[in-house]
């Protein structure tokens, strides 16, 4: 119980005197199947409000029968499912050694049998590692057995833990999309404007990126669209005002937030 339940239902029981959403999502804080919570507490919220309830998990762990019990409790599965060869499986996600692509993909299907109620699944595209056509007819294949209400297709779009992972570009994205079976949403792609079409100045949205995780300069370059002489000017008006400050790893400057 890496987070305390009675914190969390104290946390929501708060937000639900005076707010409303959508749905209530299980994630961030850790992988939520490894909560030993989880079917307590999505009981208790249900018991409090008709919100529905989302689980955003990696599945790594549908293979056990428990884990499968406890998230049939919520109304939205949000299942990840980036790999289905071994080798591309150990590049994507760096598994624990007793972690195999066949038990990933063996509980996934499970799970969409017994679970009769909404699952979006997400896949995420890194250029070079997932995107070859033999990886994507493989994953086709899975998808069409799995028969998700819709496909949820994701690309490298925040500053990745590895530099120098790449996304693919719109195009790549819809032609993929175009050999998926089923609804297929693309809701991550490089954008090919300047972040200040968003509505936000640059330092605005660099800052919100740093919040994140530190990022090189190439890094916000990337995620803003910008022209790299605009992010330069951007990280150093961020740094003269104390909010931002670099730092030296792996032969890089990373710039983070300064909390």
């Amino acid at each position: 119980e890496y987070v305390p339940l009675k914190e969390v239902k104290r946390e929501i029981r708060a937000f639900l005197e005076s707010g409303s959403a959508d749905h209530i999502t299980f994630s961030g804080f850790g992988e939520p199947t490894l909560h030993s919570g989880l079917g307590e507490l999505t009981r208790w919220i249900k018991s409090q409000t008709d919100i529905p309830v989302a689980l955003l998990t990696n599945a790594s762990l549908f293979w056990i029968p428990e884990v499968r019990r406890e998230a049939a409790e919520v109304d939205v599965v949000l299942p990840s499912l980036d790999a289905v060869s071994q080798d591309v499986f150990e590049k994507m996600n760096r598994p624990h050694s007793e972690l195999t692509a066949e038990r990933v993909v063996e509980g996934l299907l499970q799970f969409s049998r017994e679970f009769h109620k909404r699952i979006w699944l997400e896949i995420l595209l890194v250029r070079g590692i997932n995107n070859s056509l033999e990886e994507v007819e493989k994953l086709a294949s899975i998808v069409k057995e799995i028969d998700p209400e819709k496909i949820q297709l994701n690309t490298v779009v925040r500053p990745p833990a590895v530099p120098g992972t790449a996304p693919l570009s719109r195009a790549e994205m819809e032609l993929i999309a175009q050999m998926l079976p089923g609804r297929v949403d693309i809701v991550g792609a490089p954008t090919e404007h300047s972040a200040s079409g968003s509505g936000k100045s640059l330092d605005e949205t660099v800052l919100e990126t740093v919040k994140r995780r530190p990022c090189t300069l190439k890094d916000l370059v990337k995620v803003t669209g910008a022209e790299e002489n605009l992010v330069r000017l951007a990280v150093k008006n961020l740094i003269i005002s104390g909010m931002v400050e670099g730092q030296e790893a792996s032969c890089q400057t990373f710039y983070k937030y300064k909390s």
